[in-house]
């Protein structure tokens, strides 16, 4: 799934190896074929600059429990740990990014605050989250918006990168430019999305 600067890495980035891009869709040879419906489309890196700033966006704290659906490699629920403290999960269709994700925790000291699990976000338990963050096609956020609506608590805040949860109106958007963006081959220009669920 997408979970699409330098300028500041920490230890952090240690763990982070550079990833090849792998491909959420398709068929492993061990697999049978899968319905690709929830599929994201490929996974491509968040900057770090970018997950700093989502971070902030949403306010995190100690006591959040931060819920990336399409985690990747985990460097969000991991960075929100290393530098907040807050617990988070991770949920990921890919296996062998699952892997690399539960490895770079581990070497980042947060493995007893960040877990992550293979799966497909449309089953994942979101109650216990008070952030969500996203990087998703748009014709999954559509999907999603109802199960946000529905499982997260008011007050709950939730990120989208670059797509908005055209449904909803965001409390605050955020935009600048992420010249690392263009080695993926995508604009530089990124867009924040910012949403506070709230109970009519």
């Amino acid at each position: 799934m997408p979970q699409p600067m330098q300028a500041r890495r920490r230890s952090l980035v240690g763990a982070f190896c550079v990833l090849p891009l792998v491909l959420a869709r398709g068929v492993h040879a061990q697999d049978k074929p899968r319905d690709d419906s929830g599929d994201g489309g490929p996974y491509v890196p968040t900057p770090m600059v970018i997950v700093e700033r989502m971070l902030e966006l949403a306010r995190v704290r100690r006591d959040d429990v931060v819920a990336d659906l399409g985690s990747g490699d985990g460097r969000l629920v991991i960075e929100a740990a290393r530098r907040y403290g807050a617990r988070g999960f991770g949920i990921e269709r890919e296996e062998r990014l699952v892997g690399f994700a539960r490895d770079a925790a581990a070497q980042a000291r947060v493995a007893g605050l960040a877990s992550f699990r293979q799966g497909d976000l449309f089953d994942a338990d979101l109650r216990s989250a008070t952030v969500v963050t996203l990087y998703l096609l748009p014709r999954l956020l559509v999907r999603l918006a109802p199960k946000l609506q529905a499982e997260l608590a008011p007050g709950a805040r939730v990120v989208s990168h670059d797509y908005p949860i055209e449904a909803w109106k965001p409390e605050r958007t955020l935009e600048f430019d992420v010249p690392e963006k263009e080695a993926q081959m995508l604009p530089p220009q990124t867009k924040l999305y910012l949403y506070t669920i709230r109970r009519s």
